[in-house]
């Protein structure tokens, strides 16, 4: 059986930036490992539903709660990888931080955020199907 993974592709917009560059989306840098790059995500606990999964990594993570956030519709990407010979999948919703100024608060599990635009996203996130993932987060936030 594949382990699971849930979480948030969380974005936030600028005021001061005309769109599409007003969006930042939110990654967090793990302090183990390569120290690599992802939005806040996290395995799946027994009993747990997919998107209550979402909602408790985020905020175990970053100190994001469901008040911070706003789910957008219509947005969920599945990502299927291996992990030390190991199939995994991971489901990521879009999600708007509210107040753009709401402070990020790490767990230990990450050691620094960034703000960043696509482009800065996708370099910093390394692997394709991330990068797939938030170029497909702005396309949809585009459309709207």
């Amino acid at each position: 059986m594949a382990l699971r993974a849930c979480g948030f592709v969380i974005f936030r917009r600028l005021a001061q930036h005309p769109p599409p560059d007003n969006i930042e989306f939110l990654l967090l840098q793990t302090s183990y490992g390569e120290h690599h790059w992802t939005p806040p995500k996290g395995h799946v606990d027994p009993g747990e539903d997919d998107f209550t999964t979402a909602l408790r990594e985020t905020q175990e993570e970053a100190g994001l709660g469901k008040d911070h956030l706003r789910i957008v519709d219509g947005f969920l990407q599945r990502l299927r990888y291996q992990v030390r010979g190991k199939d995994k999948e991971v489901l990521y919703w879009l999600a708007e931080l509210r107040d753009p100024n709401t402070q990020v608060i790490l767990s230990e599990e990450h050691q620094d955020y960034r703000w960043a635009k696509l482009e800065e996203a996708c370099k910093l996130a390394k692997y394709q199907d991330l990068q797939d993932t938030l170029t497909a987060a702005q396309r949809h936030l585009e459309t709207q």
